[in-house]
């Protein structure tokens, strides 16, 4: 089916968005501007914003390490983001949670996650909310590759399955856990091909065409919606930093990262938009800019922001 223009330029301006906000981090971590560490998604713009693009605020995900990306395609607030990165009152968990722990209920996100693979049980429980209270809302579970390793995550497609659970897993293949290669951690090429062990569909996609995630993410969610339960989606892409803001990168070789940048999600999606006259170049380069002046804004809204105070440090934990 053939998108509107609206929505194909909500996907450009979320791209960009994505893009340009971890860019200006890059450059505050390099400037020792913002306190602990950032795992940025540079080069993964595609997959966060084909998936999210297709569903709606009641809709709910869950997030990793690596969530800028996917917090920003489901409606994130961008001040609030940098305030919270920042570690300032103002940002959304009252800067106590930092880059690694941004959560935004009422768009459906869940937060993000610490624990490598500690997202997928929180999508199954709120993929089986869903299915307890009868509504047509679905889950989509966002995960690396080193997260598919791990039991938690083997657990959540089990018992998606067994449950017929609305729930969509869509895995970030960046071809790296940390520092160790996916060749090296796993036998098989295609994770998706371990849905198969759960009786649900998998599915490979080029991580780096947003149409294509969102085709892919399009089918599997509507399939969970109507009941018939969850599927895996692979999509294939690469993160341009480390695995952190300060990881030397000495376990890959220039040429590598070279070739993936080549395949930038950011053009690729220009070309098309130019080629269907859906948009000039003119109008392309407005929208980056008028981006560029909401992510200035943000930041400058984080800086201006108070510290938490020492006297709110037990207020809002529960455990």
């Amino acid at each position: 089916m053939a998108l509107s223009k609206k929505t194909l330029i909500q996907m450009y301006e979320t791209m960009n968005r994505i893009r340009l906000f971890e860019l200006k981090l890059q450059e505050l971590f390099a400037a020792g501007e913002i306190p602990g560490f950032v795992h940025l998604y540079l080069g993964e713009e595609a997959v966060a914003t084909g998936a999210c693009s297709v569903l709606s605020d009641a809709d709910m995900i869950s997030s990793t390490h690596r969530g800028h990306g996917h917090l920003l395609a489901k409606g994130g607030d961008v001040k609030l983001m940098m305030a919270e990165i920042f570690g300032r009152q103002t940002g959304y968990c009252k800067g106590k949670g930092g880059s690694m722990h941004i959560a935004d209920l009422n768009l459906g996100i869940l937060g993000a996650n610490g624990i490598v693979g500690g997202g997928g049980p929180l999508a199954v429980g709120a993929a089986l909310a869903a299915k307890y209270k009868k509504t047509d809302n679905v889950a989509l579970c966002f995960f690396g590759d080193g997260a598919s390793n791990q039991g938690t995550t083997q657990e959540a497609l089990n018992m998606a399955s067994a449950w017929k659970l609305p729930l969509v897993f869509v895995n970030e293949n960046n071809g790296y856990g940390i520092s160790c290669p996916q060749c090296k951690s796993m036998a098989v090429v295609d994770i998706a091909d371990r849905a198969a062990a759960y009786d649900m569909p998998g599915v490979v996609v080029d991580g780096n065409d947003v149409l294509a995630v969102r085709e892919a993410i399009d089918e599997a969610v509507k399939r969970a919606r109507k009941g018939d339960g969850p599927s895996l989606v692979e999509c294939k892409t690469y993160r341009w930093r480390g695995h952190f803001e300060g990881d030397a990168c000495t376990y890959r070789c220039n040429e590598e990262l070279k070739e993936w940048m080549g395949k930038d999600p950011i053009p690729r999606f220009e070309a098309k938009l130019i080629e269907s006259k859906t948009l000039t170049q003119k109008e392309l380069d407005k929208i980056k800019a008028d981006i560029g002046d909401e992510i200035t804004e943000a930041v400058a809204f984080a800086k201006e922001s108070p510290m938490p105070q020492s006297s709110a440090l037990m207020e809002d934990v529960y455990a």
